[in-house]
């Protein structure tokens, strides 16, 4: 083939290829998905403070004997057991007190008999005294024996006082209304004075003890109220009864204490998150499904012109049934992608069909 005839060929195939492009029409971008929106709103929503605590009792005694040396013969209650003040909780031995207060008893009748008669011989000296039968020294003799016999009589008094003591403490009462926690005593234990035996939540009281940050610690006054989960899923409500007046210098927050008039399922012990109402507030909304997160902070995507979407971050605060706070990054009117804002990526194209809010 000649060099003039590859020229021509190669200038046809040019004409071909340019008639070919000026024929052809661009095909329009399709939207990757199909999706609901929703317009950004304002509500009014509940604020709320948020602290985390334990469940305490409200007092927890600590109970014992007084003391030592003696055997339990008894322990009559268990743990969780509800008991009355003065009820009976445990018994020692009494075999070795009975006897002390029977010699205390045998003792001060003794005591008496020689008052007795130390008071016939003193009245008989008085009488003799007068007919000058005995000397002076005699009858102060006298004298002083009958006030002997009297302070032997109350040292006697003063011991059975002492020994009926030591044997009441042979039982150990409740000393209030209350519920057993714990129980650290088995019968035929030797006891010591002072040993904790048995542990009392008076009066079945307790009381939630939570931490609030310094910020929000203004907000929280005694009276309000204060709302516990309890493991069983089921709402306890607290009475706050008072507020620390000192902040904890490392976690920089307060300890507030919140009576449990009906603790229900709760216990003594456990953790529980509470939510204490603080008032009402004017605030942005949207609905949670169109809050997505990614490397650990929230966006939305707005529906802009062209039914393109671009994703931007928000800061998010109090969740109130379906709707999320927004706190920035959202601007009245913005419509943002309900259903299917996890699957989008900034700039998407998308198809707009009817759904709530759209």
């Amino acid at each position: 083939m000649t060099t003039v005839l590859r020229l021509a060929l190669l200038a046809s195939l040019l004409t071909v290829a340019a008639c070919s492009r000026s024929g052809t029409t661009a095909a329009p971008p399709t939207a990757s998905m199909t999706v609901t929106v929703a317009e950004a709103a304002r509500r009014s929503v509940q604020r709320e403070v948020v602290a985390s605590g334990s469940v305490a009792a409200w007092q927890e005694m600590s109970l014992g004997v007084e003391l030592s040396g003696l055997r339990i013969a008894d322990v009559r209650v268990e743990p969780g057991a509800q008991v009355v003040a003065g009820q009976a909780l445990l018994e020692l031995d009494r075999r070795t007190l009975d006897i002390q207060a029977r010699q205390a008893e045998a003792s001060l009748a003794q005591a008496r008999a020689a008052l007795e008669l130390a008071r016939a011989q003193s009245a008989r000296g008085e009488t003799l005294l007068a007919q000058n039968l005995i000397s002076g020294a005699d009858h102060d003799g006298l004298r002083a024996n009958r006030s002997q016999a009297e302070a032997q009589l109350a040292a006697a008094e003063a011991e059975r006082d002492a020994a009926r003591l030591r044997l009441g403490f042979a039982t150990l009462r409740a000393p209030d209304a209350g519920v057993i926690s714990a129980r650290n005593a088995q019968p035929g234990q030797i006891v010591s004075a002072g040993t904790e035996l048995l542990r009392l939540i008076r009066r079945g009281r307790l009381e939630w003890r939570g931490e609030v940050a310094e910020i929000d610690l203004p907000k929280v006054k005694v009276g309000a109220t204060v709302e516990l989960r309890a493991p069983d899923g089921s709402k306890v409500a607290g009475i706050i009864r008072a507020v620390s007046p000192g902040i904890d210098p490392k976690t920089r927050a307060a300890l507030i204490y919140a009576d449990l008039p009906s603790p229900g399922a709760l216990r003594a012990g456990m953790f529980a998150e509470g939510r204490l109402a603080v008032g009402r507030a004017e605030v942005s909304v949207v609905p949670r499904e169109s809050v997505v997160f990614r490397d650990g902070y929230p966006f939305v995507f707005v529906l802009g012109e062209g039914d393109r979407v671009a994703q931007r971050r928000i800061e998010t605060g109090a969740a109130e049934g379906d709707l999320l706070e927004v706190r920035s990054g959202l601007s009245p009117g913005d419509r943002v992608v309900v259903r299917g804002a996890g699957f989008l990526g900034d700039r998407d194209l998308v198809k707009v069909v009817d759904g709530a809010g759209s």
